[in-house]
């Protein structure tokens, strides 16, 4: 009876949601003058048009959903990351640094350097929020936005300065890797196959850590109640640590795979907003692993659909982030409803 019930507040949060999201982004359209079903026809069905748009919306979503992974860590523990930004703009340009030292090692071998860099990078850079976070008590949310205008910084000074392509400093970014330093892609297509597969491989690692482990369950621990988890004998701060160093990992694989797969060299908006994205997504799912890459996967098709909108319909690109924002608007209010119904129960 409570699974049905729970089956039955399911089914009204998802209706709600989504006609709270289609009334409010059709409306939206209307009122500019455009027709919302050939707007809803493009970001729905638009990254499925063609091969090359399948393998764009992969590409993306190899990166979201390694985010993704790492911030339900975060999330599961009670911490507000939003320094993931950062941590993926820090393992982009750790990645570059085997791919510019040694260039002439074997192409296999340094895909493993640059990937253990971003990891590194990542890591290091979420490690500096967690130390804010438990030696010197400054909220996650405040030290990580800190660490991401750091991270753009640094990245900045690189392509404009001592990475700067030969003879002018350009806003396309350093000077592109040669192309056997790329990922190998499939025939006629960007899609590097190893990036969603590292992608699916975390989100299986955090499904396991998080649902069937010791350690999963004083992580949740932690989230729901920090003091009494404590009391318990739960390491806290030591969970808040781990949990947040794993997903800087997460996020520096994420920088990584930008470089070798995506930008094929360091630009300064190398995070390409994908960690803001990720935290959206988080907040849609509550965290819940479960769920992550039907909505990674829906989110990154309404980011490649909304590129033909100009050229199709005449209409900016940023209306998928209206629909994607509002997702996740409705879906709190959903809930929120659904909560203030059980109090009163």
């Amino acid at each position: 009876m409570q699974k049905m019930r729970f089956s039955s507040l399911a089914v009204q949060n998802f209706l709600l949601t989504t006609a709270g999201t289609l009334f409010f982004t059709t409306l939206i359209l209307l009122i500019s003058g455009i027709s919302p079903l050939a707007v809803y026809q493009l970001l729905f069905f638009g990254a499925f048009s063609s091969p090359s748009k399948i393998a764009d919306l992969l590409m993306l979503a190899a990166p979201l959903l390694l985010c993704a992974a790492g911030l339900t860590l975060t999330f599961a523990a009670g911490l507000y990351n939003l320094g993931i930004e950062g941590q993926l703009t820090l393992g982009a340009i750790f990645a570059m640094l085997p791919l510019r030292l040694w260039p002439d090692l074997p192409p296999p071998l340094l895909w493993v350097l640059a990937f253990l860099a971003g990891a590194l990078g990542g890591s290091l850079w979420a490690a500096s929020t967690a130390s804010l976070k438990i030696y010197a008590q400054v909220n996650e949310i405040f030290a990580g936005l800190g660490m991401n205008f750091l991270a753009m910084g640094i990245a900045l000074y690189l392509v404009f300065g001592p990475w700067q392509r030969i003879g002018t400093a350009s806003m396309s970014g350093t000077e592109p890797l040669p192309n056997e330093l790329w990922l190998p892609t499939l025939p006629n297509l960007r899609l590097a196959p190893l990036a969603p597969l590292l992608a699916l491989s975390a989100l299986g690692i955090v499904w396991f850590l998080l649902a069937h482990t010791k350690w999963g369950i004083s992580v949740r621990a932690t989230g729901l109640n920090p003091i009494a988890a404590e009391n318990l004998g739960v390491p806290t701060n030591l969970r808040l640590f781990e949990t947040l160093f794993g997903c800087g990992i997460l996020a520096g694989i994420a920088g990584a795979i930008q470089i070798l797969g995506v930008f094929h060299g360091l630009i300064p908006n190398v995070s390409s907003g994908i960690g803001l994205l990720a935290l959206l997504i988080v907040l849609l799912v509550q965290a819940q692993p479960t769920w992550l890459l039907p909505i990674v996967l829906l989110f990154a098709s309404f980011a490649i659909g909304s590129v033909q909108l100009p050229l199709a319909l005449n209409v900016d690109s940023n209306i998928s982030g209206v629909l994607q924002g509002s997702l996740v608007l409705f879906a709190l209010m959903a809930r929120g409803i659904q909560e203030r119904r059980q109090k009163k129960h």
